[in-house]
């Protein structure tokens, strides 16, 4: 299950609510407890914008600070 679309949507309503787990089903990204292709595909994609988010602020942080672009 995509760990941080379940822990968003436990912050907006509260750890103990069915509510986040009845989105993903609707989503789709679930099936019943079960993660779907549409949800690993998810987590995959968040993964891997992190990662390049992170990237790009070692980037930033080797050049000064300043916003590194490539030209």
């Amino acid at each position: 299950m995509p760990k941080f679309l379940e822990a968003k949507l436990k912050r907006e309503y509260g750890a103990n609510s069915a509510v986040p787990y009845k989105i993903m089903n609707a989503m789709g990204v679930m099936h019943g407890n079960k993660v779907t292709a549409k949800g690993r595909a998810m987590e995959r994609k968040h993964e891997s914008a992190k990662e390049s988010v992170e990237k790009a602020m070692k980037k930033s942080r080797e050049h000064g600070g300043k916003a590194y672009t490539k030209r």
